[in-house]
């Protein structure tokens, strides 16, 4: 036997264990932490607990979740302590990934292009997130039943497909998010069947900011909007002349 195939030996019960031992994952993006969760795996750390706490809510952060500050400025000398195996990146981030790539291999998993194709790109994500951590069935599980809840979703909604919807975000009690071409909510009404009243430009992540007097373009239109509200906006909306004349109110 070589002095190669000895040292070989040696280490496969080594790299094994390695093997065996699940990634150390920081994940700057709450959408590929989401969907990590939904795989069943756990980062170690994210950026902006608090915004996750606030705007995301479901699925609820586990408590052991570190948090390594704010998203342009994680704090990298906590990142080196956590000892991550990679750290999970957008490309909104390329900025700081130098600084990154100090602490640990960076992976950039991009959701929004100039495309414009986000669920596709998310089925992608997931994918590939389920190679990293080898959940290739739980990643496959998860896709049928999104699949399956949009079938379902789109015939429990045909009696209401007939009126476009505005889908907003409140930014303050006169203006709003409105979400339109190129976004994900936009791929997902195309799959269960509503119509999107908001036909108007967005940007690269899909939304437009306007005033509430810029929803007045449908004047069938339904709306939805996303919680949580701004603090005392309902009871300004109320008082409105402008939000009480939109033809949703």
């Amino acid at each position: 036997m070589t002095r190669r195939a000895a040292l070989g030996l040696f280490l496969l019960p080594m790299a094994a264990s390695a093997e065996a031992r699940p990634l150390r994952i920081v994940c700057l993006d709450d959408g590929l932490a989401e969907t990590l969760l939904m795989l069943g795996v756990r980062p170690v750390a994210i950026a902006d607990r608090e915004v996750w706490e606030t705007w995301v809510v479901e699925p609820p952060l586990p408590p052991e979740i570190a948090d390594v500050g704010t998203l342009l400025e994680p704090n990298l000398e906590f990142l080196q302590q956590l000892k991550p195996d990679i750290i999970l990146s957008i490309p909104y981030l390329d900025g700081i990934k130098p600084q990154l790539e100090r602490v640990a291999p960076v992976k950039t998993i991009g959701l929004y292009t100039e495309a414009g194709e986000p669920y596709r790109l998310a089925v992608e994500a997931t994918r590939e997130l389920a190679r990293l951590t080898r959940r290739q069935a739980e990643s496959e599980a998860l896709i049928a039943a999104t699949e399956a809840c949009f079938t379902e979703t789109r015939q429990k909604l045909a009696p209401l497909a007939a009126r476009p919807v505005y889908i907003v975000n409140f930014l303050d009690p006169r203006n709003v998010r409105v979400y339109g071409a190129r976004s994900l909510f936009q791929a997902v009404f195309d799959r269960i069947g509503i119509r999107n009243a908001w036909t108007g430009e967005t940007n690269y992540w899909g939304f437009s900011t306007v005033g509430i007097d810029g929803l007045a373009t449908a004047s069938d239109a339904r709306l939805a909007f996303l919680e949580p509200m701004p603090e005392g906006a309902g009871g300004t909306l109320t008082e409105s002349p402008v939000w009480n004349a939109m033809p949703f109110v």
